[in-house]
């Protein structure tokens, strides 16, 4: 019975411990998206947004893991000869960074992305129809850094995010992403 109830303090005194290590909060900013690889030559950026929530799981004082959830509208344009393009692809993006700290706070991150695909559509100047064929997943790999002010949990992030996986199979176009974000860590 001691046993028992010395491993049940100390699991408590542990799960304590660990959630006051994680903190939340929420984030928002402009995507600067494009496509690269095969095919992308005439392919100009799109400008679009994003907007999510954040984890912040610290496992040092200088490292931690940041996972997040966020909705993501990516794409292109191009000039087709026949009109103005304009591809928007929608996702659920799941980045989760390595977090190092470099200096207070100042960090440098990386990690993988996976990217859930919502939905695709093309607009030739003013005709909308859905894209066939959108790969589900999208996996990539980001790098970035982020700054957070002391004063508060106010935070800013530049990334860029350049898929591993094609877009549609077989099209050798992938996506990349500069995103720019503002958010703020509630805890």
């Amino acid at each position: 019975m001691k046993k028992l109830f010395f491993l049940a303090a100390f699991a408590v005194f542990g799960l304590s411990n660990v959630t006051a290590q994680v903190t939340f909060g929420a984030k928002a900013g402009v995507n600067l998206a494009s496509i690269n690889g095969d095919n992308s030559d005439d392919a100009d950026g799109l400008t679009s947004f994003h907007v999510g929530g954040v984890a912040k799981i610290a496992i040092s004082e200088f490292f931690s893991l940041q996972p997040e959830l966020i909705y993501s509208l990516q794409g292109y344009t191009a000039d087709t000869g026949f009109g103005d393009l304009d591809v928007k692809l929608s996702y659920i993006n799941i980045p989760i960074m390595a977090d190092f700290m470099i200096m207070e706070g100042l960090s440098l991150q990386g990690g993988p992305q996976i990217g859930i695909n919502l939905s695709g559509e093309a607009d030739l100047d003013g005709e909308t129809t859905d894209i066939e064929g959108i790969e589900t997943l999208d996996i990539a790999a980001g790098i970035g850094a982020q700054y957070k002010l002391a004063s508060n949990g106010l935070f800013f992030q530049a990334r860029y995010v350049t898929g591993l996986t094609e877009i549609v199979k077989d099209s050798g176009q992938k996506n990349g992403v500069i995103s720019l974000s503002v958010g703020y860590m509630f805890n």
